[in-house]
């Protein structure tokens, strides 16, 4: 199989579209911190807004993970681009197999955060019991 060099352009617009969305994410999870953060400091013995920010925050980390695996699934495609340039299609393969594992491993990820949403709505609705 011969790479050509839209193969690997081709991970540009769903890196793309995935690091908009989890940008968002993103920010609306620090948002959502930040005023919980507000009514920690009125009543520090919920213990409920503790676990919220608790598992917010692992989140974040979750998000930023993926990410950074999204940019260096993109890296490794624009490398792959250039060796397929310079007529170097083992090598380019290799990259954009690299890239394309990354980009799995990312979307592997956002599923685990996703799940981890779950979680936190339960946390929020647990005084409903």
């Amino acid at each position: 199989m011969e790479l050509t060099i839209s193969t690997p352009a081709l991970l540009f617009s769903t890196v793309s579209l995935l690091m908009i969305a989890f940008t968002n994410r993103f920010l609306a999870i620090a948002n959502l911190i930040r005023e919980l953060h507000d009514k920690y400091k009125e009543n520090k013995k919920d213990k409920l807004i503790i676990d919220q920010i608790l598992n917010l925050n692992k989140r974040l980390t979750i998000i930023r993970n993926v990410q950074l695996i999204s940019i260096s699934s993109l890296l490794f495609c624009a490398i792959s681009m250039f060796a397929i340039f310079f007529e170097l299609q083992f090598v380019a393969k290799w990259l954009f197999c690299i890239g394309l594992l990354l980009q799995i491993t990312a979307l592997i990820i956002s599923v685990f955060e996703i799940t981890m949403s779950m979680s936190a709505l339960k946390i929020e609705l647990s005084d409903m019991d």
